[in-house]
């Protein structure tokens, strides 16, 4: 059964940058559709970024489209999402998930997730 880890969390001053790094272990990542979610305290799961099975299609919420980039290296098992201009209100949990069908910002798509990691924005 697939198993995510994320990693690359922390707190960064607005302005600044994180990548996040989503590693695949106990299948073969490019089998998947991955996306990228975070939940903020007080609100709903958001869709952030995710990506097709080959890299070859990506998507990105609004909030953070131009400053968010979404990559993978199916060689490695791993997906990233690179995160620049930080801002406050991107204070959240971040969440990769994996679907075997088609890449999507909606949860509901997505069978496997992992554990989140924290990204604090602030000075």
């Amino acid at each position: 059964q697939l198993q995510l880890v994320e990693s690359g969390g922390g707190l960064v001053q607005p302005g600044g940058s994180l990548r996040l790094s989503c590693a695949a272990s106990g299948s073969t990542l490019n089998l998947y559709a991955v996306g990228w979610f975070r939940r903020a305290p007080g609100k709903e799961r958001e869709g952030v970024s995710s990506i097709s099975r080959n890299g070859g299609s990506t998507t990105y919420a609004d909030s953070v489209n131009g400053r968010f980039t979404i990559s993978r290296d199916n060689a490695k098992n791993l997906v990233y999402l690179q995160m620049n201009s930080l801002k406050p209100e991107d204070t959240a949990t971040y969440y990769c998930a994996a679907t075997p069908y088609f890449d999507s910002l909606g949860p509901a798509a997505y069978y496997y997730w992992g554990q989140g990691t924290q990204v604090t924005v602030s000075s």
